[in-house]
């Protein structure tokens, strides 16, 4: 494996009373039997985890529609939101750069929000002649992806007239349901698929991900090679480091830690703690159990950077409430490294910096940030990845994604839904009129506060 889960200053031999016990671990053991076959019992059910064995044709079919397609085009803009946006932000930034799109192409831009002077902001950089978008939403019925995708289809048929426009638009989403297979048919755009039992947030390795990650030069089989690998390491041997994450977090949540911290120590990876936090806590945040009881159970996730929020949050991390972990993202080998030079030898405040280079100042930062918390402490593990390719970033995507499956079966919840999300959605809908709303929107019309009066 190219992925390595050091999570010594978790356990209370390094960290004390706030840490795990080999005891804690070991009398999980029938639980971790259990959410084992129950995780075999119910793969057939988890269509996310057979994408990396089962997309030969779909990957060269999207092969050759990227190769077709850029000749003539030099920007590729994602219309999408949640996982739909985040995976490919995050794939993205961590094989490229976040600063691709100054200078190179062809680039990739991911309207995730709603924002209109965003939007405006990126249509203002485009030549609609020389732009693809491609339109994500399984359902077809994503307010705030239809939304972005009826201005630009006014937009490109405007400008281009409607032959033309039909191929800058690209659809991924159900193959047979929802309003946007619909009109794709109606329109003629070329489409691909969100496979059922693919929700959302356990979309990166399907088309969702895969395309704007070809699009931009990026090795998808190897993508797929790398979470293939983990899948059999994690099937072969129930002693992994998928199950161990969620162990560790489910024993650190029954503690009090209900906020996980991820904090990558590489700029190409923060946005890997974006999708991470979508994945983890919109999983794993739910009022029921399995059985109907009330338990209220989640872990809050938190991005920060290292070595940025240093500097403004491992204060907190460091001497505040004992209501965190701390996950640390590390890479042994960046792509690049740039010497520091032998200057100001006569200061030696600054002068012991000479003669290192930047990666080992980061990486030695992660490691003393690491120390210190555990001397403070404070519980915390350590995810290395070897490099940053994407034989490696499949690994740690599918990793994350089965140890989130695994943490539901500790906690005994649905992973696989989001009805909190649901009632905000459906509250949007009737505020807009959709019919069939009628009576959210008599709930709402009939809500409190009806005099409003506790406001500045």
């Amino acid at each position: 494996m190219k992925l390595k889960l050091d999570y010594n200053n978790m356990m209370a031999d390094f960290v004390g009373a706030q840490g795990i016990s080999q005891a804690d671990i070991d009398g999980l053991g029938n639980r971790i039997v259990a959410a084992h076959k129950a995780l075999a019992d119910k793969r057939g059910q988890m269509a996310w985890r057979d994408l990396p064995h089962n997309q030969d044709d779909i990957v060269e079919e999207i092969l050759e529609y990227v190769a077709e397609v850029l000749p003539r085009i030099d920007t590729l803009v994602v219309l999408g939101i949640g996982g739909s946006a985040l995976g490919p932000i995050a794939l993205q930034a961590a094989l490229h750069s976040p600063l691709y799109n100054f200078g190179n192409r062809p680039r990739l831009f991911v309207l995730d929000n709603i924002d209109p002077t965003t939007i405006k902001s990126v249509f203002a950089m485009l030549s609609l002649e020389t732009t693809l978008f491609s339109v994500v939403s399984k359902s077809g019925a994503t307010s705030e992806t239809m939304a972005q995708f009826m201005i630009v289809k006014e937009m490109l048929e405007t400008r281009l007239g409607k032959e033309r426009a039909a191929k800058h638009i690209v659809c991924t989403t159900d193959t047979e349901n929802g309003n946007l297979i619909k009109i794709a048919k109606v329109e003629g755009y070329k489409t691909f698929y969100v496979p059922n039992g693919v929700g959302g947030r356990f979309s990166q390795l399907c088309p969702v991900g895969l395309l704007p990650a070809a699009f931009c030069g990026l090795d998808i089989r190897a993508l797929l090679a790398g979470a293939a690998e983990m899948d059999r390491a994690i099937e072969g041997n129930p002693h992994n480091m998928a199950y161990m994450f969620a162990i560790l977090h489910y024993l650190t949540l029954k503690n009090g830690k209900n906020i996980t911290v991820m904090m990558p120590y590489s700029d190409n990876l923060k946005y890997t703690a974006d999708w991470f936090a979508q994945l983890w806590g919109e999983s794993l945040g739910k009022r029921y159990d399995n059985n109907g009881n009330e338990v209220f159970v989640g872990q809050t996730p938190v991005r920060a950077l290292g070595a940025t929020d240093q500097h403004s949050q491992v204060q907190l991390y460091m001497q505040g409430p004992f209501d965190k972990v701390v996950v640390f993202l590390a890479v042994d080998e960046f792509a690049c490294d740039i010497d520091i030079p032998k200057t100001f030898e006569d200061m030696p405040s600054i002068g012991f910096l000479g003669g290192n280079t930047l990666a080992t100042l980061l990486n030695t930062q992660q490691k003393t940030t690491a120390y210190a918390l555990q001397k403070a402490g404070r519980p915390n593990m350590s995810i290395t990845l070897a490099k940053i390719d994407e034989h490696i970033m499949g690994q740690l995507f599918y990793m994350l994604e089965v140890a989130t499956a695994f943490a539901g079966e500790l906690l005994n919840i649905d992973a696989f839904d989001q009805p909190g999300v649901e009632e905000g959605k459906d509250a949007t809908y009737a505020l807009f009129n959709r019919p069939g709303y009628e009576a959210k929107k008599a709930e709402l019309e009939a809500a409190p506060p009806k005099n409003p009066k506790y406001f500045l």
